[in-house]
């Protein structure tokens, strides 16, 4: 089943492997990571990586995250003071949206990432996009 699985190869099919694609030929790309998103796996964000899960034909794909560095709180405050259109579900407790199985409103007091893959452990939870961090972590 999917929950015993996994999502890994729901995300490699849906996620992972289109945007391979979409990157073929491309050097570099830009992410909205942070750091306090999943300390676990984020936590040693830096701003900028190399990046083997986007990979294509042994060329190298550079990963800019220009937030490495924000806050949650500091993003809302960029958005709501320039006007910066962002999802309705936010405003219905979905503080980190993904695909429909994988995610579910929080509690208040809930870290943001416990809204997704809720039945997997908690301390790396990456949808095979972002696999980099996890390497990183474990470094």
């Amino acid at each position: 089943s999917f929950y015993r699985d996994g999502h890994e190869e729901c995300c490699s099919v849906r996620k992972v492997e289109p945007v391979r694609r979409a990157m073929a030929g491309m050097r570099a790309t830009v992410s909205g990571q942070r750091q306090d998103q999943s300390p676990a796996t984020r936590g040693v964000l830096p701003v900028v990586q190399e990046d083997p899960a986007l990979t294509v034909g042994g060329h190298p794909v550079v990963k800019f995250n220009p937030l490495s560095f924000w806050s949650s709180q500091q993003v809302w405050q960029h958005i709501l003071s320039h006007e910066v259109p962002y999802n309705p579900l936010h405003a219905r407790g979905f503080r980190s949206i993904g695909c429909e199985p994988c995610t579910m409103a929080t509690n208040p007091g809930q870290h943001e990432r416990e809204g997704r893959w809720w039945w997997e452990e908690a301390t790396a939870k990456e949808c095979g996009l972002h696999k980099a961090n996890v390497i990183v972590s474990d470094r």
